[in-house]
């Protein structure tokens, strides 16, 4: 009797390195089930195309595991919540997205009881240590196999394996290589190897259509956005994809993150997420009206953290469920209307209409008439603000500016 076969899901996205190791260990004897992680990147022919091509490879079965909606519950709610924007620029898409692919593919292996977990990593990035961690936390026990990064296989033995074996695809090296997600699209190579130089034109896959200036207005319910241009959105995904849809035409949302990876050395990477930035920056400009001084303080500093930890591949810390509750807390507010202004490559937030707005306040206007205090009493205020400069400059006087 033959020895059973041992199953190992792989990580499929279709691309090189996950194509090979789907061909690799189906001929060396495994039961391959190829499994794509979807987190919004993907559209029906793609998909079609996975599935053709992962049968041509080798598998034994082929699966779309749509996590999108998770994706958002669990993720880009929060990173919107948070404001978070990685080094004040970046909306942490890619980061984000492979968590919770993997979460998917851990389950999915768990469910069908694997023997093993494979991806196309290689050693140099990121995504390895996203991968890995989350494969050792959630399905301890299994093995994790990663033939690109074992083995330092380069592109074109790759390529050469599939065609000597009869899989013929075009994966010729372009300049640019992308990652296209819901919150935003990824650039890397090219020009961005070289620290002096910036990404030209053809280096993007939107450009600009729209040329004449428009407004456009998102509404938020605590926090949540649910509608665009007065079109009510119960499903949050499709908001997105209708903002990005209006910024893209505008080519916004354009921008190079340098951070600092996990693993220790600078990246460089470039991007254009149109949604992401429009919703951020509209989010943050309510936040300005409706929220205290020091829930806006308290909140950023740990949106900044859940960022670091999620883009750090730490999304499973306990920590993390803590700081989502503190910033769901932070929402029960942040309701009304954004106004933002358009045009070609940028956008301006021009103001807000919210029942919530604490401008409003009848105390007073800024710059204008006090209403809740009297002149005596602001001069009382101001004498007992500066005392313990006053203590201090009367004992040290030399010290004084």
């Amino acid at each position: 009797m033959d020895k059973k076969k041992k199953k190992v899901v792989v990580a499929f996205s279709g691309g090189l390195d996950t194509s090979y190791t789907v061909m690799k260990l189906s001929k060396e004897g495994w039961d391959v089930y190829a499994a794509c992680a979807n987190t919004g990147g993907f559209n029906e022919e793609q998909l079609k195309k996975n599935e053709e091509n992962a049968y041509k490879l080798g598998a034994v079965k082929y699966i779309t595991i749509d996590v999108t909606q998770e994706y958002y519950e669990k993720s880009l709610k929060y990173m919107i919540y948070g404001n978070v924007l990685r080094n004040n620029s970046y909306p942490i898409s890619v980061s984000s997205e492979r968590i919770f692919q993997a979460i998917a593919i851990a389950r999915y292996a768990k469910s069908i009881e694997a023997d093993a977990i494979a991806h196309g990593s290689t050693g140099a990035g990121n995504d390895q240590i996203r991968f890995d961690m989350t494969f050792l936390v959630m399905a301890p026990g299994i093995e994790i196999i990663t033939l690109t990064r074992d083995k330092a296989l380069s592109r074109q033995e790759e390529v050469d394996y599939l065609n000597a074996n009869g899989f013929e695809a075009d994966f010729t090296k372009l300049k640019y290589s992308y990652n296209v997600g819901i919150w935003g699209t990824s650039i890397c190579g090219g020009e961005l190897l070289d620290s002096a130089q910036g990404l030209p034109e053809s280096a993007y896959l939107k450009h600009v259509t729209q040329e004449k200036e428009r407004i456009l207005k998102i509404e938020f319910k605590e926090g949540e956005i649910t509608a665009v241009d007065g079109e009510p959105f119960e499903d949050k995904i499709k908001a997105i994809q209708r903002i990005e849809e209006i910024g893209a035409s505008y080519g916004i949302g354009r921008d190079c993150n340098v951070g600092d990876t996990i693993i220790g050395i600078k990246g460089r990477v470039g991007f254009e997420a149109a949604a992401p930035k429009l919703i951020i920056e509209g989010h943050r400009l309510l936040e300005k009206y409706t929220l205290s001084k020091w829930q806006q303080y308290w909140k950023e500093q740990v949106a900044n953290w859940y960022g670091m930890f999620l883009h750090e591949s730490q999304y499973l810390e306990p920590v993390m469920k803590d700081i989502e509750a503190m910033l769901t807390s932070s929402q029960r507010h942040v309701n009304g209307t954004v106004i933002l202004k358009l045009r070609p490559l940028g956008f301006e937030t021009v103001g807000v209409d919210s029942a919530d707005d604490l401008l409003k306040s009848k105390l007073g206007e800024y710059g204008e008439m006090q209403h809740g205090w009297t002149a005596e009493e602001a001069k009382g205020f101001i004498k007992v603000t500066s005392t313990p400069l006053r203590v201090f400059y009367g004992i040290h006087p030399d010290e004084q500016r």
